[in-house]
């Protein structure tokens, strides 16, 4: 093993350890779920504009739902 890959890991075990789900914090936490829902958002626009046909069954089925779901 050559010693230029052994000090790449050795440097990046800290920033392992730092990025574990248990030491993050809950402002990372919200930072990352809002750009993911952000992403998730743009995709699923994206989607609906290159299959409108599609996009149009997925709507008329929600609306299918919503006129059963009971209180």
């Amino acid at each position: 093993m050559a010693d230029g890959e052994q000090q790449k890991r050795d440097q990046s075990a800290p920033q392992d350890a730092q990025d574990a789900p248990g030491t993050e914090t809950e402002a990372e936490r919200r930072r990352r779920r809002a750009h993911f829902l952000r992403e998730l958002h743009e995709a699923k626009a994206l989607r609906d504009r290159v299959q409108p046909r599609r996009a149009r069954a997925a709507r008329m089925r929600q609306a299918m739902r919503m006129r059963t779901f009971r209180w």
